[in-house]
């Protein structure tokens, strides 16, 4: 049979990325973008949706009577009815492996821009503060030091444990986290209270789910050292946003730094991390992480590699509860 490929959002691949087209028979249809309510009539005659962050909800799904898989363009797969599809028997890959470098050198671009105080720094000399103090620096901001620090990773995958190698390499001791409110996870684990207790930095790498929602919030921000900053190049929800603003503007942290909020993304202009841009201890990149140029091909090739594997009657990279 010739597969019937449909890309909804296209847009969410840098144009310059080559997403090649599968080596069998086929017929392909792309989007630059698509919402919800358009996603039935785009992909009515789809086998095969490749998808970033379309919502594909049971709703949609049961209108979409030839589908047989979804391609996702991402590791998550927050927005796909993974039960529906399991009972449905569509098959749902995803893309894995691809950002073992590029989100935690992300990572530790905010982590460095913060314990520098780069922003606050960079304000100041714009603003003509260097010339008014009239000698050759200034301490407007305070800094430290990486090396002797204690990192804290809540997330033991193949991310956090590249942000661990380079923790290690600028001379920091390295604590992951346990599973908070979980204890006899073993000696590579420490307890989730003493890492928030302890930690110069914390910085999260893992998935967003149920028990994993406001990971870190008011009762956390409060048992931090007050010199310590807070990194999320994960997913927005993890740390509650209100609770957030709330320990910057208090001084309950010294900084953090985002590549994530709560959805939807973009955020709007009166959500809490928006609202935190004027001070010079936060900073706030646009999911963009993940998006060096050799991950994007990496994720585009590996893309087609698992539309391919399926169509040949050997699906990789099947999420569980999926299929």
């Amino acid at each position: 049979m010739t597969e019937n490929i449909v890309f909804l959002d296209r847009e969410t691949i840098a144009p310059e990325i080559v997403v090649r087209r599968p080596a069998f028979e086929h017929g392909w249809r792309e989007y630059g973008k698509t919402v919800a309510d358009q996603a039935v009539e785009r992909a009515q005659e789809a086998t095969i949706i490749i998808d970033n962050k379309v919502p594909l909800r049971a709703e949609t799904l049961e209108r979409l009577p030839k589908l047989r898989m979804i391609a996702m363009a991402a590791t998550g797969t927050d927005c796909v009815d993974l039960g529906y599809c399991a009972k449905r028997g569509i098959v749902v890959s995803n893309i894995r492996n691809y950002a073992r470098s590029t989100v935690p050198e992300h990572a530790f671009a905010l982590i460095l821009a913060l314990k520098r105080n780069l922003i606050g720094y960079r304000r100041d000399v714009v603003a003509g503060e260097w010339q008014r103090q009239n000698q050759f620096c200034i301490f407007t901001h305070p800094i430290s030091e990486l090396s002797g620090g204690t990192l804290g990773i809540i997330g033991e995958g193949s991310i956090g444990q590249s942000v661990a190698d380079l923790g290690k390499a600028f001379g920091m001791r390295v604590l992951f986290a346990a599973h908070k409110g979980k204890t006899g996870l073993g000696p590579l684990y420490t307890p989730f209270d003493t890492v928030i207790e302890t930690s110069d930095v914390i910085t999260l790498h893992c998935p967003l789910l149920p028990e994993t929602r406001d990971t870190i919030a008011m009762p956390e921000f409060q048992r931090m050292k007050r010199t310590a900053i807070v990194v999320n190049t994960a997913r927005g929800g993890l740390v509650n946003e209100k609770d957030l603003a709330t320990a910057l503007r208090q001084g309950l942290i010294a900084g953090a730094g985002f590549d994530v909020t709560v959805p939807p993304e973009p955020p709007a202009p009166d959500s809490p991390l928006m609202q935190l841009l004027d001070l010079p201890n936060f900073i706030l990149t646009p999911h963009v992480a993940w998006a060096s140029r050799e991950a994007q091909q990496a994720l585009a090739d590996q893309l087609i590699d698992n539309i391919e594997a399926f169509v040949a009657g050997r699906p990789n990279n099947v999420v569980e509860g999926g299929f």
